[in-house]
């Protein structure tokens, strides 16, 4: 038995292969970027007036104040009640059951008022509500 302990090779790292690979793919990416130019498509985007994109007649406004008064698409509505709402909704609602309810309550509305309004357009038949909120850098700026 041998028991002389043999010499331990250092262990190498032989770069010549990884960088053989990184020559392939710098080559691959070389080439296939090259033909991306010739594969882009030319359009010309159509125009639109900008004061006609702001008419939405698919949206009913509902705003609720903090008192708990409501006005839909900034006419007032007369009255709290379910009824006098959807009443005023129905009216406001031009392109139909298609109609957005967009709900646009104060802050310090009650919970009540918010439920009310969307109890009113479950009576209409809207069934698509949406909330609007503001950006707290905008509430930060405001309150300065």
């Amino acid at each position: 038995m041998n028991f002389r302990p043999r010499a331990k090779d250092e262990p190498e790292i032989n770069l010549i292969p990884f960088i053989d690979v990184l020559l392939v793919v710098l080559i691959f990416l070389m080439l296939t970027t090259t033909y991306s130019k010739f594969t882009e498509l030319q359009l010309t985007l159509p125009v639109a007036d900008a004061e006609q994109q702001r008419d939405h007649p698919k949206e009913v406004i509902v705003s609720v104040a903090s008192d708990g008064r409501y006005a839909v698409n900034k006419t007032g509505v007369e009255g709290k009640s379910v009824d006098n709402i959807a009443q005023a909704m129905r009216a406001a609602a031009t392109a139909g059951p298609g109609s957005v309810v967009i709900i646009s309550a104060d802050a310090m509305a009650p919970h009540q008022s918010v439920v009310t309004v969307m109890e009113a357009a479950r009576r209409v038949g809207l069934t698509q509500i949406t909330f609007a909120t503001q950006s707290s850098a905008a509430g930060r700026a405001a309150s300065r």
